[in-house]
C-alpha cells in the first residue's frame, strides 16, 4: 500500500494538516479528535489517518535529524515499502512575490553548494542533497492543475541560524552593512537559490541515504532581498501557510485515485 509522510516544523501546523488531509480523503469526520501518538515524549508530535502520517520536526538541523532517525527507524520495523515522504514549511523567499510556493530541487549550504556536512568520530562526512526530480515535476503539475497560487522549481539555502545565517539585520547582533547582506543574498539568487530554510540538507540527505522518495514544498513569506519583517496581516499569513498543506493533499489525493483505478 502507498503510505505518505508528511514532516514540518510545528506541532500545530502538522496537527492542522492531519485534520485537513482527512476531510480531503473523507476518511474521518472532520471534528474528529486526532490523537498525538507520540505524547509520551516532548521531542515531537505524530498523527495519523489512514495511509497518511503527519510528525512535527521542531526548528533547525539538529531537532529534525533526530527526528529523521527515529522515524526511518519506524518505517523500517513497520516494514513500509512504498513511501513518499515531503517536508512541508515557510520560508524566506528571494526574488519571488511573498505566498509562491517553491518545490525545492536541490539543498545548497550557505556557500550555495549542494551538500550536507556531518562530523562523525571526528572526521566530516559529507552527504548528497539531491532530492527526487520526478517527484518535483509532480507537485509543479499538480499546483497547474489547482490553479490557486504561484509554484516555482529552485534550490533553497539551508542555513544553520535564522538571523546571521541568513544575513539578517534585525537580530541581536550584525556584523555586517545592509550593502554586505544584499550582496550575499544577490549571490544566493545568481545560485539559483529561490528560498531559505533551516532543514531541508539534512532532511534530503537522510532521506536519499535510506532511499525514501522525498520532496520540500515550501511557502515565501516574504522577499528577503525587500527586508526582514513581515508586513502581512495574520489572515493573510495563516493563507499562505495552508498553501503546502493544499498542494500536498491534491498530489496525495490524485496518487490515491490512480492506486484505486489501477487495481
Amino acid at each position: 500500500m502507498q503510505q505518505f509522510v508528511c514532516v514540518g516544523g510545528s506541532p500545530w501546523r502538522m496537527k492542522s494538516f492531519i485534520e485537513y488531509i482527512a476531510a480531503e480523503l473523507r476518511l474521518e469526520d472532520p471534528k474528529s479528535e486526532y490523537p498525538n501518538i507520540c505524547a509520551g515524549t516532548d521531542r515531537y508530535a505524530m498523527y495519523k489517518v489512514g495511509p497518511v502520517l503527519s510528525v512535527s520536526h521542531g526548528m533547525g538541523i539538529p531537532s529534525i535529524a533526530i527526528m529523521l532517525h527515529e522515524l526511518i527507524k519506524l518505517l523500517h520495523h513497520a516494514c513500509c515499502t512504498d513511501v513518499t515522504i515531503v517536508r512541508i514549511g515557510t520560508s524566506g523567499g528571494i526574488g519571488l512575490d511573498p505566498g509562491t510556493v517553491v518545490v525545492t530541487k536541490q539543498s545548497l549550504d550557505a556557500t550555495f553548494v549542494p551538500k550536507f556536512e556531518q562530523v562523525i568520530l571526528g572526521k566530516t562526512v559529507v552527504r548528497n542533497t539531491d532530492l527526487d526530480p520526478s517527484l518535483a515535476e509532480e507537485f509543479l503539475r499538480c499546483s497547474k492543475e489547482l490553479d490557486q497560487f504561484e509554484t516555482v522549481a529552485g534550490n533553497t539555502m539551508c542555513t544553520l541560524d535564522f538571523y546571521e545565517g541568513q544575513a539578517r539585520l534585525d537580530g541581536a547582533f550584525c556584523s555586517y552593512s545592509v550593502k554586505d547582506k544584499q550582496d550575499y543574498l544577490n549571490k544566493a539568487s545568481e545560485a539559483g537559490v529561490c528560498n531559505i530554510e533551516m532543514e531541508s540538507s539534512v532532511f534530503a540527505a537522510m532521506c536519499k541515504l535510506s532511499g525514501l522518495r522525498a520532496a520540500v514544498v515550501c511557502v515565501t513569506l516574504l522577499d528577503r532581498l525587500k527586508g526582514d519583517q513581515l508586513n502581512v496581516s495574520p489572515e493573510v499569513l495563516h493563507s499562505y501557510q495552508q498553501r503546502p498543506q493544499i498542494l500536498v493533499g491534491h498530489y496525495i489525493k490524485k496518487q490515491l485515485k490512480k492506486k484505486a483505478l489501477r487495481s
